[in-house]
Parts: structure tokens; C-alpha cells; sequence
């Protein structure tokens, strides 16, 4: 390594359910530092999937869908002579939480139609449920990375 590793930084839990992953997600929702905008959306959207899950608290149906829909395999680029070849390698949990909840959030704002709130609930009952964008994201990953598997002997 060349430089120190950055240290973690400590978030704090989000108000309401007492949830650091809740507070990820508000976090990762917001835009041009609307924190309170963002966790209403958030708090709506919890709201709504508690709705159309029955028997299931919020926090729980957003953990089983970041876990449903969360990456293990993740593709990165290494030049070797002078090819550029995909290997595969395997994602940290934490890194894997941040890039389904980048991606649940992404497939959320593509959606048209209605309000964040509702496409973002959505989302993430579809999630919930192992299907939607973000699972067929992950998939398509698996699947690459899969097919590049030759190329796993260059990982250092």
C-alpha cells in the first residue's frame, strides 16, 4: 500500500427507528445537503412498504432487501501487457450494502410516473420480494463475473 487507509467515519444513528443502515440510506438519498427532505422521503417510503408487507416492521423488510438484492462478486479492471481484463473479485459486506443502496436508489429516481416516495417503496418491495432492478443489477454481475472467472488468476 501506498498511503495510510482512511478511517471510518462514525454515522450516527437516524431518529426515528434508531437504524445506522437507515441513516446510510437517508444519506445516500440526499440531495444538495436536503437531509430533512431526504428522510421524509425515506420515512414515507418505509411507511408505504410496511403497507403492502403485512406482519413485517420496516427496518427488517429494508434489511431483507438490501440482503436479497446486495452484491458478493463485483468486476474490477486490471491492465495486464496490453489488455484491460475484468476480474472478478469479492465485495466487502459494507461495500456491497453501499452499492445496493446506490443502485435500489438509481432504479428508484428512473422510474417515472410518481412521487420519490412511492418509487423508491416500490423498490424496495421489489427488492424485498428478489426481484426488481436492483436484483437483476446484482444477476448481471454475478453473471459477468462468472464469465470472467478465467481471469480470476490475476487478482493480487
Amino acid at each position: 500500500m501506498r498511503r495510510r487507509t482512511a478511517d471510518k467515519r462514525q454515522i450516527n444513528p437516524d431518529p426515528k427507528f434508531k437504524s445506522v443502515l437507515i441513516s446510510k440510506f437517508v444519506n445516500m438519498i440526499m440531495e444538495r445537503g436536503k437531509k430533512s427532505t431526504a428522510e421524509r422521503i425515506m420515512y414515507d417510503a418505509m411507511d408505504l412498504v410496511t403497507q403492502k408487507v403485512e406482519n413485517v416492521n420496516a427496518v427488517s423488510i429494508i434489511e431483507k432487501a438490501l440482503a436479497n438484492a446486495r452484491p458478493l462478486l463485483q468486476l474490477k479492471s486490471r491492465r495486464v501487457g496490453g489488455a484491460t481484463y475484468q476480474i472478478p473479485c469479492e465485495v466487502k459486506e459494507d461495500k456491497g450494502i453501499t452499492i445496493v443502496m446506490r443502485w435500489i436508489r438509481d432504479a428508484a429516481r428512473a422510474r417515472k410516473g410518481r412521487s420519490m416516495q412511492e418509487r423508491l417503496a416500490e423498490e424496495l418491495k421489489d427488492a424485498y420480494n428478489g426481484q426488481g432492478t436492483a436484483v437483476k443489477k446484482r444477476d448481471e454481475v454475478h453473471k459477468m463475473a462468472e464469465a470472467n472467472r478465467a481471469f480470476s488468476h490475476y487478482k493480487w
